[in-house]
């Protein structure tokens, strides 16, 4: 892949990201860092997040990566294979002028474009709420921190949190 794929995800202390197919807080600011890391670039996501968001989200391309054949709806992209969206994904890139990819969840999508992600900006929520929906495992050795702001909890933010970024290092030695 020529543009690179970010992930762009709020994660509570214990991996919790969603729950009965919403998100488990209320974080206003997180809502406005999603907008502002997204605009402008192709999101792929699950069909199920996608029907919790409930809409394609202006300013984007969405792409619903989904094992339902039958699936379709007005003004989203769909792909039933992961090739297939990385690759709608890269061709819409271009076509918007976008220097990122955006996988934006949930849980399956997330765990399967960890492997190839060069980024991740991490909503880290300092929170242990529950939920059905997890953010997969990574081995942190593998990511250098880039960027982080933390933030207290506040009227329109249920709990405190940080804003991380993290990129992928590259050639690591093993001992």
């Amino acid at each position: 892949m020529s543009v690179p794929l970010v992930i762009v995800a709020a994660v509570a202390r214990n991996r919790v990201i969603g729950r009965d197919n919403d998100m488990p807080w209320k974080l206003s600011s997180d809502l406005k860092r999603f907008k502002a890391l997204t605009m402008g670039k192709p999101l792929i996501v699950g069909r199920r997040n996608h029907a919790a968001i409930g809409r394609p989200l202006p300013g984007r391309q969405t792409i619903v990566l989904t094992r339902d054949r039958g699936f379709s709806e007005p003004g989203v992209h769909v792909a039933h294979e992961l090739a297939d969206a990385l690759g709608l994904a890269e061709a819409l890139a271009e076509e918007m002028g976008a220097d990122e990819i955006v996988s934006a969840g949930g849980g399956e999508i997330y765990a399967l474009t960890l492997p190839l992600a060069a980024r991740m900006r991490l909503t880290e929520v300092h929170a242990l709420p529950e939920g059905d929906v997890l953010f997969p495992e990574y081995d942190a050795s593998q990511w250098r921190e880039t960027a982080r702001e933390d933030h207290p909890s506040g009227p329109r933010d249920e709990f405190p949190f940080s804003f991380v970024d993290l990129v992928r290092e590259r050639g690591l030695k093993r001992t």
